[in-house]
């Protein structure tokens, strides 16, 4: 049975999306929403997308998809997401999937309450490089550290120091380093080693209000987790979790290439996973499988761990100062 989906966004995330989802069997992309006529039907010719909508509510009411991919500004993915709930769609939303706690909260209620799914669309999770991690952590003994590191210049950022302030870098939308990169580190982590006890953070704002760059410690009864994330510097460096037997070495935290056990006594054992080179395939595919399943939530990508990370990212901005406008909503 095909899955008639729409989406929300005309961006470069939205087109990776397509591309990736479009080796689905079961995908069928029906339609479009864009803030202008003009932009939709640019868009809606490439893909060959019958139906283009400029109203979001027009959009959740209608009878032409059954689920949608929501790509907009983090500030707009919560209110975004419910309504298409409240009208029966099934939502996968970009992460971050919200502005806050109380926001994740209203989302998930409203997945709870339609008996439709909502799944965040967090790509890292669900991939086999990932998920070669999960099978073998055993093998590096008890679990100590893991550092997780994610660091990217923003190509926005160059624009932003010469004054012209795009969405990337302004609290209205909810954005900054650490809701669109430190999230890369933070869902992993809570994937594998559940809700921190406790949690500090720094981070460097900018004259907007948001954050260019910082650091995280998670720390657990017997490890911590270190992260640290930027979006105006790059890092070369692998992450790494860290065990009394041994290590596993991922090269990217994001999007993980090439993952290794070294072994304390000097072995080493390549664990790498062959991988679409398309990554968003897996969420998409975990989101379709989870359709026709009847389910309303995924066991990986799963409530609970998005209200936690969504805890923890809280927390952080608490402790360094970011606050956005959807905070005093």
């Amino acid at each position: 049975m095909k899955v008639r989906f729409g989406v929300i966004g005309t961006n470069w995330i939205t087109e990776s999306f397509i591309e990736a989802a479009q080796q689905i069997e079961e995908f069928s992309l029906t339609a479009v929403y864009s803030r202008t006529i003009e932009k939709g039907e640019i868009f809606a010719e490439k893909y060959g997308v019958e139906h283009i909508f400029t109203d979001l509510k027009t959009m959740a009411e209608s009878d032409c998809l059954d689920a949608v991919y929501i790509a907009s500004p983090n500030s707009l993915h919560a209110e975004q997401s419910i309504l298409f709930l409240n009208n029966q769609k099934h939502v996968l939303c970009e992460k971050a999937m919200a502005s806050n706690v109380r926001e994740v909260k209203k989302v998930i209620a409203a997945a709870k309450e339609n008996q439709v799914l909502f799944m965040e669309a967090l790509k890292t999770t669900l991939l086999p490089n990932f998920q070669t991690i999960q099978n073998n952590i055993h093998m590096i003994g008890k679990v100590r550290r893991a550092f997780a590191s994610y660091c990217q210049y923003s190509s926005r950022y160059d624009a932003y120091k010469e004054g012209n302030v795009l969405n990337a870098f302004k609290p209205e939308f909810s954005n900054g380093a650490l809701m669109d990169i430190g999230v890369y580190c933070i869902y992993p982590m809570v994937v594998l080693f559940g809700k921190p006890n406790a949690v500090t953070a720094s981070s460097y704002l900018l004259e907007t209000g948001v954050d260019g760059e910082g650091s995280i410690i998670m720390s657990y009864d017997d490890m911590d987790v270190v992260i640290m994330y930027s979006k105006i510097t790059n890092s070369y460096v692998p992450s790494e979790i860290q065990g009394e037997g041994g290590n596993i070495l991922l090269d990217q935290m994001n999007t993980p290439q090439k993952v290794e056990i070294q072994y304390r006594n000097g072995q080493k054992e390549d664990i790498t996973q062959p991988q679409k080179a398309e990554a968003m395939y897996y969420e998409a595919k975990e989101f379709i499988d989870l359709i026709q399943a009847g389910k309303i939530e995924s066991s990986v990508n799963s409530f609970d761990v998005s209200l936690t990370v969504m805890e923890v990212m809280e927390e952080v901005r608490r402790k360094t100062g970011i606050i956005f406008p959807a905070d005093a909503q």
